[in-house]
């Protein structure tokens, strides 16, 4: 059986038991209005799937967002402040959530104004990670859901994460490979089904257009075609947050 079989066979799994399989798109690192970025636009309205852009908002510019119909905060300059021996992150244990949070409320003020009614409080930390202490102390900064990487685990906000990164980033920053992106598609939608993890969080997709290669886009396009037609729905991020900014 092909992997795009196998994904046919999972989604009729979900149909057969009576639940209607759900996913969600989001994409990363968001700033100027490149070519990339207008070919990732124009696929979301194309296919019809909803997207989460997660922008940064030192960087952003207004034009880059003005096509978008939900915007994201992707940190707030995306600047690694790692100490030596711990992983990439923008807000490292050294830093104090005062600084922090001060940070966060400017960038959150500057691409609520760029974004205006498209702008969801929605934090998408860079390399999906945030020290666990911050994260409740978000509303703070006028921030009130996350979004991450992973099965989400009760951060005491609302979450919801993706779970798919079409990137290998270790190995050359390209396209993960059509069976590789389906079989974390595959296992997540199995897990929910299962119960393994929360069932009720949507299968997440995480893009980043800056890096897509050829095949990355073509996996893109077919996955919309594929899961639509085969009665998946692609959630809408407004209606997953249900938050205003």
């Amino acid at each position: 059986m092909s992997a795009w079989s196998a994904l046919a066979a999972e989604l009729a799994g979900w149909r057969a038991a009576g639940r209607t399989p759900d996913l969600w798109w989001r994409d990363d690192d968001a700033a100027e209005l490149t070519p990339a970025l207008e070919r990732l636009l124009a696929l979301s309205q194309a296919s019809g799937v909803p997207l989460a852009l997660a922008a940064v908002p030192q960087a952003a510019q207004r034009d880059a967002l003005a096509a978008a119909r939900c915007v994201l905060m992707h940190g707030c300059d995306h600047r690694n402040r790692a100490a030596s021996g711990e992983k990439k992150t923008e807000f490292p244990a050294s830093e104090s959530d005062a600084a922090a949070l001060t940070r966060l409320a400017a960038a959150r003020e500057r691409l609520a104004g760029l974004a205006g009614e498209r702008f969801l409080p929605v934090l998408a930390p860079p390399w999906n990670r945030i020290r666990e202490g911050l994260i409740a102390r978000l509303p703070e900064a006028g921030l009130r859901a996350l979004s991450r990487y992973g099965a989400r685990r009760g951060s005491g906000l609302p979450e919801v994460n993706t779970h798919v990164d079409l990137i290998a980033w270790r190995s050359g920053r390209q396209f993960i490979g059509e069976a590789a992106a389906l079989g974390l598609v595959l296992c997540h939608l199995a897990q929910r089904r299962d119960g393994a993890v929360d069932s009720r969080e949507p299968t997440g997709i995480l893009s980043h257009h800056a890096v897509h290669d050829a095949g990355a886009w073509r996996f893109l396009e077919r996955l919309f075609d594929e899961t639509r037609a085969a009665g998946a729905v692609w959630a809408d991020p407004k209606q997953l947050f249900a938050l205003r900014a």
